[in-house]
């Protein structure tokens, strides 16, 4: 983080730009300024500001998992057969495309994943061919997802 910015605290302006985006990311700095009524020049500053500070961890595109052939969400508890195996654990999960969110938790499981399948043999393959066999794992139990009814960002 550049010294210059280590004090910097979010303001309206700041706040504004971020709920703007956080509707649609695509929408260009010009538009946001002319909303907001600024220059464009400011939007960029604040947005290379608040990237500095990792206030924003980047953009993506978000992809329906469904429609392109991806019908099975599941989440995973993962069992580790000792606590100090996490990080190599993560590295091998890492490797495995189908796991899209990894925790570190609290409770029960070490570790809870999030995985999508095309459908019900391909997690079968990928629960007991591709987790189940890494080092460092004991056991995992799986919650199928039946329908995601909320995902959204966090409201500033």
């Amino acid at each position: 983080m550049d010294k210059k910015y280590s004090n910097y605290d979010l303001d309206n302006l700041d706040i504004q730009i971020l709920s703007i985006l956080m509707e649609n990311a695509s929408i260009p700095y010009t538009e946001i300024a002319k909303k907001l009524i600024v220059s464009g020049g400011t939007i960029h500053v604040r947005m290379k500001k608040m990237e500095e500070l990792g206030i924003i961890k980047g953009s993506e595109l978000i992809i329906n998992p469904q429609r392109v052939g991806f019908d099975i969400t599941a989440f995973l508890g993962i069992y580790l057969e000792k606590g100090s195996q996490y990080s190599d654990a993560v590295k091998q999960l890492q490797e495995i495309k189908e796991v899209v969110e990894l925790h570190y938790c609290t409770g029960q499981y070490s570790m809870f994943a999030k995985i999508v399948c095309r459908d019900t043999a391909h997690l079968r393959k990928v629960l007991n061919e591709d987790i189940q066999a890494l080092t460092g794992i004991q056991r995992t139990e799986t919650i199928i997802s039946l329908e995601e009814s909320i995902k959204r960002q966090i409201t500033l």
